[in-house]
């Protein structure tokens, strides 16, 4: 049987998901790495371990699956969003990737913003410059590290240098390229005017292609190393909230999705470019065709909750702490978490923000402390969806959820509760890779669009709907939200 292939090449693995002409996953494969932290608050990886983790992902699920890579007809990339790759004029790389999760490019933003324009900046791009943004390590590099700038020809994300090794074509999807901040988002192009005034050399920037359009077809050196058929073809994908927001169904406005992992994110599909004038909720492409969406981004979602587990309870398993916190009543007896570990994005745009237990006493336990965990994630996407709404998008009434969380009927259900929505599953837990299945699908003709592919081969399901304490809810947000304003003076001293 014919199948489609999508590879999600994120910060810690690269995983390859093979499906088939009904949507049935056939197998699923994954090749881990590491980055670098060579300096606080710092992050890099060396791109060759993508394209290493690739083949080796590929692989290994043509192996276990007996799928020959001739009966591969289209392959879709995502991965991980706003990463710099540079290399030379000979495809070479120039220095380790700075990745999605780097902090140290607050100087260069502030620079950016002095430069186009702060409210110009978001006009153009739909985003504020900040630090996790991919135009702002490219003026880090020019100003910190001239001998590398003076050698640099391309500039990738980092899927697409994984295209590159694969069909040897530069090329970037639109959704992608618009997370960088150097597009005009309403043009769904490069934006000549933001590129100019940062001095970024226009012939560094690849070409750009909506999602399911085929950029490129395989080659015979990465046909030979992953098993592949020399002239597959390579669609353009998208970035991994995109990608993830397809393979969940959220391709029409008023079919947003959550995504519950490391970080949360509320994703909302749009048929025109809408923009929050304060920059603090993203508006970025869609990887669908003619469509955009909104974005809020916290940083530390279910990452909190893994740094608490670490932290208090190590080896104890999720499961047994989420169900031990549905013991504790809504409000978690007065105790309030601030998930701001690692800074934050939404809805407060500051990498020096920072976490805390507030309101505690010797009649918490470790219950309490867990449930609160779950609660302050709850209302940071809250806060972050209160923007949306506020910037024009319509009140929803049910979120696609996906994620590591929402395997917790616990935490499920206190979303449901703070969101004021039903919260629906789909079978797939593959998310990003099956969302660039789908596009591949699209690519290869098996569905004339991702609206119609999307609709063929995703089911969602309730899985949580709003109950009594969501009245409860709505009162601690109140005291939630009071407490970054009360904080933040405390984050700068430290």
């Amino acid at each position: 049987m014919a199948c489609v292939l999508g590879i999600d090449v994120s910060t810690t693995a690269t995983k390859a998901v093979l499906i088939d002409e009904t949507g049935s996953v056939r197998g699923v494969a994954a090749s881990e790495y590491g980055f670098d932290v060579p300096r606080p608050l710092w992050s890099e990886q060396d791109p060759r371990l993508w394209w290493d983790g690739t083949v080796a992902a590929i692989g290994s699920v043509l192996a276990a699956t007996g799928v020959p890579g001739g009966d591969v007809v289209a392959i879709g990339l995502t991965g991980q969003m706003h990463g710099l790759v540079l290399l030379d004029e000979r495809d070479a790389v120039l220095r380790p990737a700075i990745l999605w999760n780097d902090q140290r490019t607050a100087a260069a933003c502030d620079e950016i913003r002095a430069t186009i324009g702060r409210d110009r900046l978001i006009a153009i791009t739909g985003n504020d410059a900040l630090t996790g943004f991919t135009a702002p390590k490219l003026v880090w590099v020019r100003d910190v590290e001239p001998d590398v700038w003076r050698r640099a020809a391309h500039v990738l994300l980092p899927k697409d240098f994984v295209r590159l090794q694969l069909t040897g074509d530069h090329a970037i999807d639109k959704a992608d390229g618009a997370g960088t901040i150097l597009f005009d988002l309403r043009a769904r192009d490069w934006s000549d005017e933001v590129v100019d005034a940062l001095r970024i050399d226009r012939s560094w920037l690849p070409p750009t292609f909506e999602g399911p359009t085929v950029t490129g077809v395989v080659t015979t050196a990465a046909a030979m190393a992953t098993g592949l058929r020399a002239g597959t073809p390579v669609v353009a994908g998208g970035g991994d909230q995109a990608a993830n927001a397809v393979g969940l169904g959220a391709v029409e406005p008023g079919v947003p999705a959550l995504s519950l992992g490391t970080s949360g994110v509320i994703f909302a599909p749009t048929d025109r470019p809408i923009v929050e004038p304060g920059g603090r909720v993203h508006a970025f492409c869609h990887a669908v065709p003619g469509r955009w969406h909104l974005m809020s981004v916290m940083l530390s979602a279910a990452g909190s909750l893994r740094w608490f587990r670490d932290t208090l309870a190590p080896g104890e398993p999720y499961g047994a702490l989420t169900d031990a916190a549905g013991e504790i009543d809504p409000g978690s007896d007065g105790l309030l978490f601030l998930p701001y570990l690692t800074g934050e994005r939404t809805p407060h745009p500051d990498p020096l923000a920072r976490g805390a237990f507030v309101g505690l006493t010797v009649g918490h336990d470790r219950r309490h402390l867990t449930r609160a965990v779950l609660e302050g994630v709850a209302f940071g996407l809250r806060d972050g969806l209160d923007l949306m709404v506020a910037a024009g998008m319509p009140p929803p009434t049910r979120i696609r959820a996906s994620g590591g969380g929402t395997a917790s009927p616990v935490w499920r259900q206190i979303l449901a509760d703070v969101l004021g929505v039903e919260l629906a599953t789909v079978a797939t837990a593959e998310g990003a890779a099956f969302g660039a299945g789908i596009l591949a699908a699209v690519g290869a003709g098996w569905h004339p669009t991702v609206e119609a592919a999307a609709g063929a081969w995703i089911d969602a399901t309730v899985a949580a709907a709003p109950g009594p304490n969501a009245a409860i809810y709505r009162d601690r947000h109140a005291v939630y939200r009071g407490l970054y304003p009360a904080l933040s003076p405390t984050f700068r001293s430290a």
